[in-house]
């Protein structure tokens, strides 16, 4: 098997999903995309690093489904994964409020880095929606595709594999998730935990530990979420 290239799709979904990328929709998004950074623009993630999820947690890996809607579009943020920041770099907001929500579910200390990379090497796939976006502008590479590309991920996470757990925070998350079988999956669902919304329920929602006890009731190892 040749080596997977960086910026490539994981081999694991390449199998289930890669079929997507030669579709008309992809190819107008590839498009979209060369014409963006030909006119001089500035697009995250890196992009080594567009498919940095799907990369560090294989199909088949996958325990847990956290999903996010844009990339962060501030210098340095965006590395692919849904939440997470690079080492170094200050703590997004509700990157924040997610470190209080797990000291006070789990009772342990959460250090000052957002890097979220340890989670994803666990199963736990930090997906956005969209997976690029213009430096600055939030929302700019919506409806250009990368939700089509997305739902069909989840849609073959939800068919082709059982007793998953979804993490839907907010009503962009919940409407996406939308397809999902509980019957087949656990499906939590809660307010964003942006400061705009914590207060409103994301806060207390215990949803770190119900994911562990979860994964422990099917015979799994519980998630290490302490950074």
């Amino acid at each position: 098997m040749t080596e997977q290239k960086a910026g490539q799709l994981h081999p694991s979904w390449q199998a289930i999903i890669g079929h997507e990328l030669d579709k008309p929709y992809m190819l107008a998004l590839r498009t979209f995309l060369k014409q963006e950074k030909a006119a001089g623009k500035v697009i995250y993630p890196p992009s080594a690093l567009i498919f940095n999820a799907f990369n560090h947690t294989p199909f088949d890996q996958v325990r847990v489904v956290i999903i996010g809607q844009d990339p962060y579009h501030g210098p340095n943020q965006a590395h692919g994964l849904s939440f997470s920041v690079p080492n170094g770099v200050d703590l997004p907001p509700s990157l924040q409020n997610i470190f209080k929500e797990i000291s006070a579910d789990l009772n342990i200390q959460m250090h000052r880095h957002g890097d979220l990379t340890p989670w994803a090497d666990q199963g736990v796939l930090l997906l956005n929606a969209t997976l690029t976006v213009e430096q600055a502008k939030a929302g700019s590479h919506q409806n250009k595709g990368w939700e089509q590309f997305t739902d069909a991920a989840i849609a073959a996470l939800n068919e082709h594999r059982e007793g998953l757990v979804f993490v839907l925070w907010g009503s962009y998350a919940q409407k996406k998730g939308a397809m999902i079988d509980d019957n087949k999956h656990l499906v939590l669902q809660s307010v964003h935990p942006s400061p705009l919304s914590a207060h409103r329920g994301f806060f207390g929602n215990h949803q770190f530990s119900m994911i562990n006890q979860y994964l422990t009731n099917h015979g799994q190892i519980p998630i290490q979420w302490q950074l």
